[in-house]
């Protein structure tokens, strides 16, 4: 008798469908934790393969942080068993996150982040894969978005997460997140239940020195006292938001183009930018501040709204300081973007 598949398998089928995901002649990897999320993400797409609702090659991929000593090794060994069990490929790594957080100075929280996109993306190239799946969820959604509200982010920020994104634009890897619009923590811890498979406990997420941990802990636990429902509704905001935010980059990179001088992407036209809207202007200077940088790392909005000042500035040779040395000066009605360059000593 065919084994009825079950709900929490037929959502992530319809997600993945939504999403217009390859049903079939791909392969994947599958970034596993350990924890509930990633666990039920892995167990539902075994239940998927095994009903040959989808056709796929599935790697599984575990990255040890360096972080909490032999329970990270632990989780290793039992994610790497699991895999096994299930007859899948295990892609496994082992950082110092610590270190690299000291030589980049970046806090701990983005510099694991960084390490495990790496990672992933590496293990993607390496089996040809088109897809690096990862199990966020409503929740870190809406801790997401609760943590850049507080430092100021607009819709870009407070747009969370995409359930799809590039990952790596010259391989042509993307980074898939499909659970993120309909499964929550407690619907992925009750499918492992269901499935009667355990998963590990990290006792980092209690850990509150963490912002994101005190979000999760203290702030959503209040919030839920005025909307019991106040995960679903962040989520919801999020993708309406992210909605939003496409339209707005359209409009942006058409004005990026007019204001440019068409010699150089450093120099922009001030009474271009000046006669846009003020969403658009600010939304095409993050834009450009992010292509002349390499990345938005450190850029707050307190930066943003220095640089937006230039385009209204009586006077010439204004000039504001942005992180890492680079800076925005307004000259001959131009801002040009500059980055100092580092004293050889010669």
């Amino acid at each position: 008798m065919k084994q009825r598949m079950s709900s929490f398998a037929r959502r992530l089928l319809s997600e993945w469908k939504r999403l217009r995901l390859p049903l079939a002649g791909e392969h994947v990897v599958v970034a596993v934790s350990g924890g509930a999320d990633s666990v039920a993400l892995l167990l539902a797409l075994d239940e998927l393969l095994r009903a040959q609702k989808l056709s796929l090659r599935l790697t599984v991929a575990h990255l040890n942080h360096g972080l909490r000593g032999e329970a990270g090794a632990s989780d290793a060994s039992w994610v790497t068993e699991l895999a096994r069990s299930l007859d899948y490929e295990i892609a496994s790594g082992n950082l110092e996150v610590r270190e690299m957080a000291r030589e980049r100075r970046d806090n701990l929280e983005q510099a694991a982040r960084r390490a495990r996109y790496s990672f992933l993306s590496e293990a993607a190239q390496e089996r040809g894969a088109q897809a690096v799946l990862t199990a966020h969820t409503m929740d870190d959604e809406a801790e997401t978005v609760l943590l850049r509200l507080m430092r100021g982010s607009g819709v870009d920020g407070l747009g969370g997460m995409e359930p799809v994104r590039v990952l790596d634009k010259e391989k042509n890897i993307l980074l898939v997140r499909p659970l993120l619009r309909w499964a929550g923590r407690a619907l992925t811890e009750d499918y492992c239940r269901a499935r009667g498979v355990d998963f590990r406990i990290d006792e980092m997420n209690a850990d509150e020195t963490f912002a994101r941990v005190r979000v999760r802990k203290q702030l959503l636990p209040l919030m839920q006292t005025f909307n019991g429902r106040i995960i679903e509704t962040l989520s919801r905001t999020a993708g309406l938001l992210r909605e939003d935010a496409t339209a707005l980059r359209l409009a942006a990179d058409e004005l990026l183009e007019a204001a440019s001088d068409g010699k150089t992407a450093a120099v922009l036209n001030v009474k271009t930018l000046a006669s846009a809207e003020s969403s658009v202007r600010r939304r095409a200077l993050r834009q450009w501040l992010a292509r002349m940088r390499g990345d938005t790392r450190r850029l707050e909005l307190v930066h943003l709204m220095e640089v937006e000042k230039l385009v209204f500035g009586e006077r010439g040779g204004r000039v504001a300081e942005l992180p890492g040395g680079s800076r925005v000066e307004r000259r001959r009605g131009q801002l040009y973007f500059h980055v100092e360059k580092e004293d050889s000593g010669v």
